[in-house]
């Protein structure tokens, strides 16, 4: 027996050891607030990324003195910068972690950390936001941003068709899906012909409380690139002229909000989170109009038991209660948007906000680390059954 093999028997009686692998550590945002709940019950478990950057000042506690194991993409100089140009090489890097020493690995993954590679005896679970989307469905719409001179369009589309390959064959090294929402349970159905559990993602409801009787003005906050449809929600309101809009955020796309925005409209950019939430506990609605995997903020401003103007494909349609907690509408234009608004007046009266609000608790925090907790636990019990060992609580013990 070799001395690789020796390591991957797992001897009765000794709690498995964990390993977590994030993408990327370049802010604290959606994926990263996942993996802080997920990792809390086990704070001892290991976690990897092909890159952290996150400046000193902006770690989060879990991540303060804990040391992050990336990969060798770390070395290179200002990484931070371009690391997204480095697609067609992400999937080598995601493959060099090296994880023989570790019994379960969860890969908390949008892009390439489900590629990790992992033995027969390890048990992958893969806490998927989506299968990669500028791979996949939003191809066309990455390749028109990217705004690729002719002979480089045809370069990316190449390597993408590669990506898709590698993508599809790394789906067989997942022994258990996790899906952030139904409708990226679906996709991974489409892309990799898998069944996945659903857990929805978590929300720090707690954060988010009741506030003030709502105001005159309608509300949206979102990072200002494309795919938020910001501009379209904007160009909706500048067609509503005896309605308020409140727009938070910041991105490539502010300066044309800014440009276009009629006095209706307040473009406000970036602002801290007191300010956030206190527009988010005044506004008569949130309007929400991207087409999101799951959407934390929607749940946010439910929180607040403010209604929500939603986007019905994505996660949104399962967080957001039409008539209940909100209203959709089922295309992104100007008319639909400006008829969701009209609709969401006429029944104003009909919200409740703590309804709305002991909606959005079932997004918590609390409800999430028990649900991922407890299949863990289930499927490290199957695991140790199908591998005939005793199972152990996968509690944790760390590599040296």
């Amino acid at each position: 027996m070799s001395r690789t093999e020796k390591r991957t028997l797992r001897p009765e009686g000794r709690r498995p050891r964990i390993a977590f692998v994030h993408e990327w550590f370049t802010h604290f945002a959606g994926s990263e607030k996942v993996l802080e709940a997920m990792h809390k019950d086990y704070p001892e478990a290991d976690i990897f990324a092909l890159i952290d950057v996150i400046p000193e000042k902006e770690r989060p506690a879990f991540l303060k003195d804990r040391q992050i194991r990336t990969s060798f993409l770390q070395k290179l100089p200002f990484i931070r910068h371009y690391y997204r140009f480095l697609l067609p090489i992400l999937p080598f890097a995601v493959e060099q972690i090296n994880l023989a020493g570790y019994d379960i690995v969860v890969t908390n993954s949008h892009a390439v950390a489900k590629g990790v590679i992992t033995g027969p005896n390890q048990l992958h679970i893969c806490m998927c936001y989506t299968p990669m989307r500028y791979a996949w469905d939003l191809q066309d719409q990455y390749l028109e941003n990217s705004k690729f001179p002719g002979p480089m369009q045809w370069l990316a589309r190449w390597f993408l068709h590669k990506i898709r390959i590698w993508d599809v064959r790394t789906a067989n090294g997942v022994d258990h899906f996790i899906a952030v929402s139904k409708y990226i349970s679906r996709r991974i159905r489409k892309v990799y012909r898998r069944e996945s559990t659903v857990i929805h993602c978590n929300v720090e409801t707690d954060n988010f409380t009741i506030g003030a009787p709502a105001g005159d003005f309608y509300l949206a906050a979102s990072r200002i690139v494309p795919y938020k449809k910001m501009k379209l929600i904007v160009e909706a309101f500048n067609e509503m002229p005896d309605k308020k809009l409140c727009v938070i955020g910041a991105g490539p796309g502010l300066k044309t909000l800014q440009a276009i925005a009629k006095s209706n409209v307040q473009v406000m950019g970036y602002q801290p989170y007191k300010v956030l939430l206190e527009k988010m506990q005044t506004a008569r609605a949130f309007v929400f109009a991207a087409e999101e995997d799951f959407g934390i903020v929607p749940v946010e401003a439910q929180a607040c038991g403010t209604p929500v103007v939603a986007y019905s494909v994505g996660g949104a349609a399962e967080t957001v209660v039409d008539g209940v907690t909100g209203v959709h509408f089922h295309e992104q234009s100007v008319p639909a948007i400006c008829a969701a608004v009209e609709r969401l007046e006429r029944i104003h009266g009909g919200f409740d906000r703590e309804t709305i609000r002991a909606h959005a608790l079932k997004f918590s925090t609390q409800r999430f680390q028990r649900e991922f907790s407890e299949l863990l636990e289930e499927k490290w019990r199957l695991h140790c059954e199908d591998i005939a060992i005793k199972p152990t609580e996968p509690k944790f013990e760390k590599i040296a």
